[in-house]
């Protein structure tokens, strides 16, 4: 039977020290956002020097000390990246008023250029549009210009690579490879620079503690990013875990997965939601399948060619890359104590799968 494994590391400063080098293929995260007032006292925390130029009004020199702490992270991530390997930071830009100044802070140019400058390969990167309704959306002066400022409605997921490109040589490789294909109608939505679809993550959190410091982004993000740059029996890292989604899209996906959190009061947010996993993840897979048949099915009837077929389910498919696609069930995830989890997967018939 199939299986991948999942390490949960949690309530450590040094979380990350526990990652072996070169041993993650993809890292899909969020951290804290620099600037953002509720993060500010898990900032504070690490560096008390940031408390008092909050305080003193200099935003822009706690801005970089916020930064510089985040860099201690990205340092990690850089080391226990293959070469190779992609990191996938979602994150936002903030504005806030300093001393009756306001301004934007750009978290994501600052990190950016970090991981630029510590060699990384800077690769297209993805905005999400994170709508907000809010009646009030037009800040400042209203209707009076100059004053006036737009309300920031999008976040940046930067796409940066360890080094040069990946390959796939031995024939086991390239079998793996295969079998993670996505289906071209996918491809089309997902390699697109900018995601309209994407709906921000409701927060049912009970513990108003970490209500304040969670902002996690939706399933489909971490969803979409774990299909789009590792394959199946990869090992997939968030070292800002909070609430699990990545951990999550990890298990259902076949990929291993690490989830780092500082914050032991999200532990049992994250161990609830790997009880929900198996049937979660099914309605996932089944879901897939079935909006390919729709898809093939409307293409068939406008009169458009679908030349290949799936090796594995038999139905139609638009491209050769994906007839050894294939997408397996979750049949039980297993708590073996230390916070390790393995989840086991069955290779299903398409009839299991479709019906």
């Amino acid at each position: 039977m199939i299986s991948t494994s999942h390490q949960l590391i949690i309530g450590d400063a040094k979380n990350l020290d526990k990652i072996p080098n070169e041993s993650v293929d993809l890292v899909v995260t969020s951290p804290p956002y620099p600037m953002i007032e509720m993060w500010d006292e898990i900032f504070a925390f690490q560096n008390p020097q940031i408390k008092t130029l909050l305080a003193d009004n200099e935003g822009s020199m706690a801005f970089e000390l916020m930064h510089r702490e985040l860099d201690r992270a990205w340092d990690e991530v850089r080391r226990v990246l293959r070469r190779g390997g992609i990191a996938c930071i979602n994150i936002g830009d903030a504005t806030r008023t300093i001393n009756g100044l306001f301004q934007l802070y750009i978290n994501h140019s600052r990190i950016l250029q970090y991981f630029t400058r510590k060699g990384f390969v800077a690769l297209p990167c993805i905005i999400w549009r994170k709508q907000t309704n809010a009646p009030n959306k037009f800040m400042g002066s209203g209707m009076l210009p100059p004053g006036a400022y737009v309300t920031l409605e999008h976040e940046y997921i930067l796409i940066l690579r360890k080094g040069e490109r990946r390959e796939f040589k031995t024939s086991r490789e390239k079998q793996i490879r295969q079998k993670s294909a996505f289906f071209w109608e996918e491809r089309n939505v997902w390699f697109s620079d900018i995601w309209k679809d994407l709906k921000g993550a409701s927060q049912r959190l009970s513990n108003n503690k970490i209500r304040r410091r969670s902002a996690a982004y939706p399933f489909e993000l971490a969803h979409r990013l774990i299909n789009m740059f590792s394959v199946k029996g990869d090992t997939v890292l968030d070292p800002f875990l909070g609430t699990g989604t990545t951990m999550l899209a990890a298990m259902c996906n076949e990929r291993n997965s690490i989830g780092v959190e500082i914050d032991s009061n999200f532990e049992e947010v994250v161990t609830r939601q790997f009880g929900d996993i198996v049937n979660f993840s099914n309605e996932i897979v089944s879901g897939r399948l079935k909006a390919h048949l729709g898809f093939v099915e409307k293409r068939i009837d406008s009169g458009k060619e679908v030349k290949y077929k799936n090796k594995h389910y038999g139905f139609p498919v638009v491209t050769r890359q994906e007839t050894g696609l294939r997408l397996n069930l979750l049949d039980s995830i297993q708590n073996s104590g230390n916070r390790n989890y393995i989840v086991f997967y069955k290779e299903t018939s398409p009839h299991s799968v479709l019906y």
